[in-house]
């Protein structure tokens, strides 16, 4: 860890102030919270390179920019109603708006559920410019009514080796016997999935199935359709309530 902190440092980001020399300021709304911060961070922030104001705009166009480079070192956009008190716990003045995706993956494994002997999760593939089929997440969003007649395909095209450049389950500070556990499938099925954000080769999050695609040739899954795909327009109606 030591090594780590050394080498990456760690920067605070600081995006809101709710309490200054004059007392608290939770009952004051955000465009007044951040007026002070900005000034504060001003006054104290040049001191250490470790302190970072976090970016704020009221323009749509440039939100619509960070949000176009998310999906990669950037998840989203956070939009915040800029009349509202501070609200602990209460995300009704705040929205999370984040680039949702979709990639068509190759079926390269399955995990089964804990305990159980029917499917659990899906294991997605992708191919890398080599012509190898990469391990770059999973899939569990299926109902419990499709995990048997799924397990029985499954199953079926259980043939080794799955994957054949990154694997799942390698060893890791966060692997279990389970996670290292996973059945592997010839290179038949593809499906698409809706993902969020993609980086260091992995979707970073548990995707959605959107549905199989038995029209589609597994070798066309590969890492371009990731590393190509824009932002859909988005409607930020936080911020265009705030101009």
């Amino acid at each position: 860890v030591k090594k780590l902190a050394e080498e990456t440092p760690a920067i605070f980001i600081v995006f809101d102030l709710l309490e200054n020399s004059e007392g608290s300021l939770l009952k004051s709304p955000l465009s007044e919270r951040r007026e002070l911060l900005e000034q504060f961070a001003k006054q104290n922030f040049r001191k250490t390179g470790r302190l970072a104001l976090s970016p704020m705009t009221r323009d749509t166009k440039v939100a619509r920019r960070w949000l176009a480079s998310a999906g990669r070192s950037l998840d989203g956009v956070i939009a915040k109603r800029v009349d509202l008190e501070y609200r602990s716990g209460d995300r009704t003045g705040m929205q999370k708006i984040k680039p949702l995706r979709t990639a068509d993956c190759v079926v390269g494994g399955f995990r089964y559920a804990a305990g159980k002997r029917v499917v659990g999760s899906l294991l997605l593939g992708l191919y890398d410019n080599q012509g190898k089929l990469d391990h770059v997440g999973f899939t569990s969003s299926f109902k419990h009514s499709e995990r048997g007649p799924l397990t029985k395909r499954l199953k079926r095209l259980i043939h080794p080796p799955g994957f054949t450049g990154k694997a799942p389950g390698g060893p890791s500070r966060w692997s279990t016997k389970r996670s290292m556990e996973w059945q592997p499938l010839a290179p038949k099925l593809v499906v698409e999935v809706e993902y969020d954000h993609f980086t260091g080769g992995r979707f970073r999050h548990g995707t959605k199935l959107v549905r199989w695609r038995p029209d589609k040739a597994p070798k066309q899954c590969d890492m371009d359709q990731v590393a190509k795909q824009g932002t859909r327009s988005l409607r930020l109606p936080f911020l265009d309530r705030a101009r």
